[in-house]
């Protein structure tokens, strides 16, 4: 999705936000007004050392300064896909989930045999897809990786849906790639020690595990902006364009790939109050809660409204027509 794009969808958000709401703006309680009982949301988010956990426990932290009488606790999971069917069972009442992966919840599509009953509080930042190879490799293009091993992330996590409808759209009509359910850590530890021959991914540019394998192996990251059309027609507008800059892995020239949304996301019975000293947190701190997730981020409201068809969660309106007048 392109930049003119994303704001058009933001601002044909606004104008649902404002069908039926009238002109009363809610005034959100301040710290001095908040009382009662400390509410507890525990916030499913993705396994140690990837940028899910780092943002939930910065979340954490920053709600827990803020006055709020909320608590946030991060809780460790395989990420999106395992996230959502832990909010779908109650076990964390939040969740970090990409935006292929919580509309596939929605429509109770692939990984979800029913629809599951996600709302979304914000779209926070995109994910760049990375196919990644050894540069001095025979691996050129995606085309390429057809009957090679190839980490294609870990079981339960949104990595794995992406790689598998791009490794589908990509090699129809050739020999299946051996996918490997790997995490991050596991996939660069493979690709170093040549077990695998690509590590895909989906996360933040850059991602500082990335970072320090290329500074031991040259990297090649391949171009996959071409698959986007095939993608968006399969799946709709979860997917978009984006470039990894060059600079970024020691890149000299920048490299087109597809970009997906992530959004934090709630079950609706979380109680309106709740979500709304949330997302005041969340926007307040939002340059300190992304700094150790992606370069770049532009966590804005007008942007985070367009959770395309997950339904905002109540407290989200109210939140955001706080905002819009």
């Amino acid at each position: 999705m392109t930049s003119a794009n994303v704001i058009s969808a933001g601002l044909s958000r606004r104008r649902v936000l404002g069908a039926g709401l009238g002109s009363l703006a809610v005034v959100l309680s301040g710290c001095s007004g908040d009382s009662g009982p400390v509410r507890r949301l525990q916030v499913g988010t993705g396994p140690a050392g990837g940028p899910y956990n780092a943002f939930g426990r910065a979340l954490a932290q920053a709600v827990s300064g803020s006055g709020h009488r909320l608590e946030i606790v991060p809780v460790g999971t395989s990420a999106s896909v395992d996230n959502l069917r832990r909010l779908d069972d109650g076990s964390v009442e939040l969740a970090l989930a990409m935006a292929d992966v919580a509309e596939d919840a929605v429509l109770g599509r692939e990984s979800f045999s029913r629809p599951v009953k996600v709302t979304a509080l914000a779209r926070v930042y995109v994910n760049y897809t990375h196919v990644v190879v050894p540069a001095q490799g025979k691996v050129r293009s995606v085309k390429d990786l057809a009957g090679r091993a190839v980490a294609a992330g870990a079981a339960g996590s949104g990595v794995q849906v992406v790689a598998g409808r791009l490794l589908r759209a990509a090699l129809a009509d050739e020999r299946p790639v051996r996918e490997r359910r790997l995490g991050l850590a596991e996939s660069v530890t493979a690709l170093r020690e040549g077990t695998v021959d690509a590590l895909i991914w989906s996360g933040g540019v850059p991602t500082p595990a990335l970072s320090a394998l290329e500074r031991v192996l040259p990297l090649r990251f391949l171009p996959l902006d071409g698959f986007v059309g095939t993608l968006r027609d399969t799946y709709g507008p979860v997917y978009s364009t984006v470039t990894i800059p060059a600079g970024a892995y020691g890149l000299d020239e920048p490299v087109g790939t597809i970009g997906v949304g992530n959004y934090l996301t709630a079950r609706a019975d979380v109680p309106d109050g709740a979500v709304r000293a949330l997302l005041q947190v969340l926007f307040d701190r939002r340059r300190d809660l992304l700094r150790e997730v992606t370069a770049g981020a532009r966590l804005e409201p007008r942007f985070a409204i367009s959770t395309g068809a997950v339904p905002l969660h109540p407290g989200a309106v109210a939140y955001y027509r706080s905002l819009y007048g």
